[in-house]
């Protein structure tokens, strides 16, 4: 069956380009040009496009109206000729979109000239914006910029005349076979309703499919574009090949355009490329040649890599290069596709999701493009183009909006169908579609059964029950493997004979491969996914154990997120679990009439009960996909017993689905003690905005959605374990805050700590900042990499002053804030009673004096990290902490103190009896000089138990005075953290006596230091005489990136095993040779 759809799309070039990978691997083409330019009135023409323009460039040109564009080709014309130009003429103009207007400004007008020229233009058409978005590009690509490798005065072939006859007719036949497509396609069989709407989006979309791309400005060569089966990859292959033969895709690029679809290539052992072209120029050999012997004029289209029966080659040796030599079709197919044959050719490679991981290690620089189907304003107009009378359109679309996980199916256009005829046909006999549908599953149910014989076969004694089981064995063996095409053989080893296959052929449930006669595949890939799924529910009666028994295994890889990869098994698992609601079973038993088991229910229970941590979600779904197979199932006792003990979700809320979704999952994770979460839905109220009463009309945060995100919040008040709630790289909408906040502040609320982390200045409101006031149990706010707006800080100031403000830790990092903000911040600070651990980082506070504000008379535990203080400071602090009787914690990483500052600190601390046990000053630019004062401190302060001195340029000087201190048996350290500090097996002999005589000493670290093995060595005979019986660990040093707070803490020890932290070669670290 042709893919049909409309598009919307995601370009990524791969791993394997220069280009720089967007974070989440790919980046929406479909939206690539919408970032910054809401005050163009053309702007909504291309709302679905993206705001990430680092691949593509010119992508403004875009917003050129007709005229606009008319005259920007009219003007380039006349534009005169610059050195080292071409003219160009208007006949390449004339019918060029704005896709191929870019080509050209690129080819001849070499580097900067295009730009150049560009800018000129827009300034005589009075377009200032447009001229500042030229500037901006190309100052940003200038470096790397490099002028197209083509000859812009290539002209067409010679060809003689039955030549040019032939290829005349090559391009009339592409038109007549593809001239319908994109107007009206027919499902296979008398579905006559089906069709797919042509909403004209190619007229934007195909220009950018093979426009140049940054940084270099050149055309990509090998461009793939991905998508679910059904999104519509198949049908843009024949529009593309039909816009060709109409000479409108990029006419001025002379190409020669030729589709190929794979399993058609395998019809003969060996081939050449030669042979391959001739046959669709009526048998031409020399045509072929003389297009083939052009090859950057060749345009190569390959689809349908998931009907491969074979692999490709990946012997670099076992390729060809040469066109006319006769190969095995695979290594003709890998040899092309890896640019080894022709590599001037541009290749356009058709594929599904699951076929990319094979096929990326074969190709060159690809530039990958996501196809994303029906947007939700398309899938809405389809609905009310399908049932045409009003109030059927706003039933139907009402409903499949009220379920998410159902509607998102129906961006795939023949799903979208399906769904339309599905509730056509129930609400024509007044069904209520509620009860007859109670999940999506439900759908797939009464559609397929609609398509599935179930009158009983006399042939061979054979049931329907029987013919229904080797459909779904088949359709099981298949999704585990990973294997879409079938045989005769893997027919036959299900059971299903020539005359189960010829019926379902006949009822669009098989149909046959492309090119081969015996090879097959299901007519969809969701029928695939629904009958694998289906076989678990069935009953044998005449077996031992009645149905299918999944293993754990299994039921993991069903349940379970594949990293960064899409799980292929996720659509079959949403379907086992909706086919095991107890509605959705009893249909199945009517509508297939066969009988069904619930006996794999039991071992989902089992195995998903036993996970307390829900996955956390991949770039492809927003939330586990044990909740969306959850939600599938809806029945509440089921889904509690599963989520009872779930301690911690992370949850990406970037669709309505996601919303939905969560908010009834979410409600039976009754032990649930830490939510993570990040928002990037537009969650408002809708309503106000856009008065059509069906919301699809409008963006994804409807009022619906709005509906669902209250439900979700209100976790916050029903789950009286929920402790911890951390909003990361979120954006949010005022509407959403409000919603969160108001249910932060309800009084069953029971948070303790909320954390943001880089989220938009919007979503620190003052409805959020009164959560503080309202909250009687929460003590932690943390503020990581968000901006602080003046007025916040205001609302912070004054709910920290607030009596009935509780707050115990205060955290923020990498928030600027005004010198003044920083004052009133103190002042407020030093009214708050509560207030036990405060912890700025990157705040520079010694340009505002900080430490004459600092609220610390309460204080225990206080970081100021990287916050540019120095000796200067350090008096200054000193002088503050001299009344504090309660710090216990304190860290000055990161700041310039030197060696001064340090003595100032090491002075006190002989003097004063602070109650300080830990103290950070890793990276504060001290040296040697500052160790004498140092091991003096250590001699007379009796409190200090752990200190973190590590990135100091002690060396060996300082360390042996260090060591001389550690061996009073009065001190009473018991953490060193000598990381980095740049001292060598010198000191080794006195850093052997502290491990030969200190009790106390229980963490020790070394790592960074050069000490050779010869220190390696003194340190393990000190270990090794060691007359007391604790137990030493050698532990390797892990990643530097240690939490602010861990720091402050510092390491946990154990009285009886002393731990030394090193980076030392293995063998150097055989517990064996540590030990007495």
């Amino acid at each position: 069956m042709a893919e049909a759809g409309n598009l919307k799309v995601n370009s990524t070039p791969s791993p394997a380009c220069d280009w720089p990978l967007a974070p989440s691997g790919s980046y929406q083409v479909a939206s690539l040009l919408s970032s910054n330019w809401s005050s163009l009135s053309l702007a909504p023409r291309l709302s679905a496009l993206s705001n990430d323009e680092r691949y593509g460039v010119m992508l403004y040109m875009v917003y050129l109206s007709k005229e606009n564009l008319q005259r920007f080709k009219q003007l380039l014309v006349e534009e005169s000729p610059r050195p080292g130009s071409l003219q160009i003429s208007w006949d390449q103009l004339e019918t060029a979109r704005w896709g191929e207007v870019v080509h050209l400004l690129i080819e001849y007008f070499p580097g900067r000239l295009a730009w150049e020229v560009t800018h000129d233009i827009f300034a005589k058409m009075n377009q200032a914006e447009l001229c500042l978005r030229v500037q901006m590009e190309l100052n940003d690509i200038l470096p790397n910029l490099e002028p197209e490798a083509l000859n812009p005065r290539e002209t067409h072939m010679n060809l003689e005349e039955d030549e040019s006859d032939k290829l005349r007719e090559y391009r009339l036949h592409l038109m007549n076979e593809y001239s319908t497509l994109w107007n009206r396609t027919a499902w296979p069989g008398n579905h006559t309703d089906f069709f797919y709407q042509d909403l004209h989006r190619e007229e934007t979309f195909l220009p950018c499919l093979l426009l140049p791309r940054k940084p270099q400005g050149r055309q990509p060569k090998t461009v793939v574009l991905q998508g679910v089966a059904g999104v519509g990859k198949t049908s843009l292959a024949k529009k593309v090949m039909l816009e060709w033969a109409e000479n409108k895709f990029y006419a001025h690029k002379l190409w020669n355009a030729f589709y190929f679809h794979c399993q058609e290539m395998g019809q003969l052992d060996e081939q050449s490329f030669a042979e391959l072209i001739a046959r669709k120029l009526s048998g031409s050999q020399a045509l072929a040649s003389k297009i083939i012997s052009k090859a950057d004029q060749l345009l190569l289209l390959f689809d349908g890599f998931e009907e491969l029966t074979s692999t490709l080659i990946d012997r670099p040796e076992d390729l060809s290069e040469d066109w006319s030599q006769k190969v095995p079709w695979s290594v003709l197919l890998t040899s092309l596709l890896s640019k080894r044959m022709l590599p001037g050719a541009t290749l356009i490679i058709f594929l599904r999701f699951t076929s990319w991981k094979n096929l990326n290690p074969f190709l060159k620089c690809p530039s990958l493009i996501t196809l994303t189907g029906f947007s939700v304003p398309e899938r809405s107009r389809y609905f009310r183009t399908y049932f045409r009378n009003k109030s059927e359109a706003e039933e139907a679309l009402s409903f499949v909006m009220g379920n998410t996980i159902l509607f998102s199916m129906c961006q795939v256009p023949v799903i979208c169908w399906m769904v339309c005829s599905c509730l056509k046909q129930q609400m024509e006999r007044g069904a209520n579609l509620l009860h007859t549908f109670p999940n999506a599953t439900a759908v797939f149910v009464h559609y397929l059964s609609s398509l599935f014989p179930t009158r009983v076969r006399n042939l061979f004694n054979k049931t329907h029950q029987e013919q229904l089981k080797g459909l779904c064995s088949l359709a099981a063996e298949g999704m585990w493997e990973r294997r879409w095409v079938f045989n005769k053989r893997d027919l036959s080893l299900a059971r299903l004979d020539e005359t189960d296959i010829e019926t379902f052929l006949s009822v669009n449930i098989f149909r046959r491969v492309v090119g081969n006669k015996d090879l097959y595949a299901f007519v969809h890939l969701s029928f695939q996914e629904f009958f694998a799924a289906l076989l678990y529910v069935l009953c044998f009666p005449r077996r031992l154990r009645n149905f299918h028994v999944l293993d754990r295994f299994h039921v993991l890889r069903l349940i379970a997120h594949p990293g960064r990869k899409r799980n292929h098994l996720a659509q079959m698992a949403l379907f086992l679990f909706g086919l095991l609601n107890d509605t959705c079973a009893v249909a199945v038993e009517q509508v297939f009439r066969c009988k069904v088991s619930l006996g794999n229910k039991k071992k989902l229970l089992k195995v998903a009960a036993q996970r307390h941590e829900c996955d956390p979600p991949t770039p492809h779904h927003g939330v586990p996909q044990l909740f969306n197979c959850l939600h599938e199932i809806r029945e509440e006792v089921f889904v509690s017993q599963i989520l009872n003990n779930c301690r911690k979700a992370t949850l990406v809320i970037s669709r309505s689905k996601d919303v939905q979704v969560s908010a009834f999952c979410l409600k039976f994770c009754g032990r649930l003690q830490e939510l993570e979460l990040t928002v990037t839905l537009i969650i408002t109220k809708a309503s106000s905005l856009y008065p059509d009463p069906l919301p699809a009309s409008g963006p994804e945060g409807s009022d619906r959605c709005y509906l669902w995100w209250q439900d979700f919040c209100s976790v916050f008040r029903t789950l009286e374990s929920l402790e911890v709630l951390a909003v990361t790289n979120s954006t949010m909408e005022p509407d959403s805050v409000k919603v969160l906040s108001t249910a932060l502040k309800h009084p069953h609320c029971k948070l303790q700590k909320l954390i943001f982390r880089h989220v938009s200045p919007l979503v620190l409101n003052e409805d959020l900042i009164r959560v503080l006031v309202e909250n009687q149990y929460l003590r932690y706010l943390e503020i990581q990499d968000t901006e602080v707006r003046c007025q916040v800080m205001e609302f912070l100031c004054n709910a920290l002053r607030h009596p009935q403000c509780f707050l115990q830790c205060l955290r923020l990092e990498d928030c600027p804030f005004s010198p003044r903000n920083w004052a009133d911040l103190a002042r407020n600070l030093k009214n708050n009673v509560h207030l036990k651990t405060l912890m700025l980082k990157r705040s520079s506070l010694e340009r505002f004096e900080p430490c004459h504000h600092l609220p610390v008379a309460q204080l225990e535990k206080l970081s100021l990290e990287n916050c540019d203080l120095t000796s200067l400071s350090c008096k200054s602090l000193i002088s503050s902490l001299t009344s504090n009787k309660n710090l216990t914690h304190l860290s000055l990483a990161k700041n310039a103190l030197k060696d001064d500052g340090a003595k100032q600190l090491w002075n006190a601390l002989q003097c004063s009896q602070y109650p300080l046990q830990r103290l950070v000053l890793r990276n504060c630019a001290l040296t040697s000089e500052c160790c004498r004062d140092m091991a003096s401190a250590l001699d007379k302060n009796k409190t200090l138990r752990s200190l973190d001195l590590g990135f100091n340029s002690l060396k060996d000087d300082g360390v042996i005075l260090l060591c001389q201190a550690l061996m009073n048996p009065d001190s009473g350290l018991q953490i060193l953290e000598l990381e980095k500090c740049l001292f060598t097996s010198v000191c080794c002999q006195a850093m052997a006596s502290v491990l030969l005589n200190n009790q106390t000493l229980g963490y020790l670290d070394l790592s960074k230091n050069d000490i050779g093995f010869g220190g390696i060595l003194l340190l393990r005979e000190a270990v090794r005489k060691r007359k007391w019986g604790s137990e030493v660990s050698l532990e390797k040093k892990q990643s530097d990136g240690v939490d602010m707070m861990r720091r402050l803490e510092g390491p946990v020890v154990n009285n009886k095993i002393l731990k030394i932290v090193q980076d030392w070669k293995d063998e150097c670290c055989d517990k064996a040779e540590w030990t007495n």
